[in-house]
């Protein structure tokens, strides 16, 4: 188990690294952008009525403050290497101050043929910075808190958009990225509609997980009546190739407890959310999908209604044409370790290994390839 204080990369000093001085390359989704992006570069060039319905279905909002900031004037084309947070959210209503239950960075290299996957641990311990728009104060606590910090709105309903905001700004004192180029919240209960409309999505269950919340029928499990959890029947993911409908493939990978199968906790469920990812990429990518535009336009459709998205400035089918060269073959899943923060005898959230710290130095400096070379563990190949 690791103790300390906080899940952040903190100063340099006092540990040495293969990667420090070493000269810079160049100077980023939850869950789903990462396939809305490849899909409408690579199915909807030259059919333009599916391009408008598909742009037009999508939300947008000023993920980053940039109108307030007043932004510089969008680039006359997307280059890379790019980086793109990617948040998914399971809002209970409008009302409710949402969380971030995904956190996803994608990062694409200069040469923009492939793409590195991360996930950030939702209980990562670390600072969130003070936020006058929502008149926070700041506080050192989950990450997944400052989607909820974040959104508030003195006299108003919670502004996803805002919290979004102090999100990204709480993942770059994180990783040490100056900018993220693009963003998307992904409504996760959008997922269901966009799995079903392909008809549904195939995966490789890597061991047998039962559902702490869901029947083997799709409704929720009672709660307990005396005590904490539910009771009752479970719907169960075999270990192998599972043919997974929009419920199922939710329910999957929100599952994160040992007694329910997954044995490394919130890691196991990053991991099934990225392949996920792979998984619905694969199957928006099929000829069964981009062969049948009846098919497609409701895919595109669900897609665009669980999405709100800011390219800075670029639409998503604009960053679609961008990444037409990436395939789920070459978006490369990567692990970054941790484990426990403990206080006083008190769980206080995770914090990174200390190679992660060395991973976001090769991020920045564009070496991931040799560096992942030297440390194939970080690589996730399940």
């Amino acid at each position: 188990m690791l103790v300390g204080k906080a899940g952040r990369r903190g100063k340099r000093g006092g540990r040495s690294s293969v990667w420090r001085g070493v000269p810079r390359w160049a100077q980023v989704c939850t869950i789903f952008g990462v396939i809305l992006m490849v899909l409408s570069g690579t199915s909807l060039v030259g059919a333009e009525a599916l391009m408008a319905r598909y742009e037009g279905a999508i939300g947008k909002a000023d993920l980053f403050g940039d109108q307030a900031a007043g932004a510089s004037a969008r680039k006359s084309d997307i280059k890379g290497p790019l980086n793109i947070l990617l948040v998914g959210i399971d809002p209970r209503d409008d009302d409710t101050l949402p969380l971030s239950d995904a956190i996803m960075v994608l990062h694409v290299p200069k040469e923009m043929d492939r793409a590195y996957l991360f996930s950030l641990p939702r209980d990562l311990y670390v600072d969130i910075p003070q936020f006058p728009k929502a008149e926070f104060g700041g506080a050192t606590t989950k990450l997944n808190a400052a989607m909820s910090f974040g959104s508030r709105v003195p006299g108003g309903k919670p502004d996803p958009a805002r919290g979004f905001e102090l999100l990204a700004i709480t993942v770059q004192q994180v990783t040490g990225i100056k900018r993220f180029d693009a963003g998307a919240i992904i409504n996760f209960n959008g997922f269901k509609k966009i799995v079903d409309a392909m008809g549904g999505v195939t995966m490789n269950i890597e061991r047998e997980v039962r559902s702490e919340h869901r029947e083997p029928n799709g409704k929720h499990r009672k709660g307990n009546p005396n005590g904490d959890g539910y009771i009752g029947p479970q719907a169960v993911y075999p270990k192998g190739k599972q043919h997974l409908s929009g419920w199922q493939a939710l329910d999957y990978v929100r599952q994160r407890y040992p007694e329910n199968g997954v044995p490394d906790g919130d890691y196991g469920r990053q991991r099934h959310q990225q392949q996920f990812v792979k998984a619905m990429a694969a199957q928006a990518l099929s000829a069964d999908v981009v062969t049948n535009p009846v098919k497609l336009d409701k895919v595109l459709r669900a897609a665009g209604e669980s999405l709100i998205f800011s390219g800075r400035g670029h639409s998503v089918i604009d960053f679609g044409l961008a990444l037409k060269d990436i395939r789920p073959g070459n978006i490369q899943m990567i692990k970054l370790p941790g484990g426990a923060v403990v206080e006083g005898g008190k769980y206080r959230g995770e914090r990174f290994a200390p190679e992660v710290d060395d991973f976001f130095v090769a991020l920045e400096r564009e070496l991931l390839d040799p560096f992942l070379l030297e440390h194939p563990k970080l690589v996730n190949r399940s």
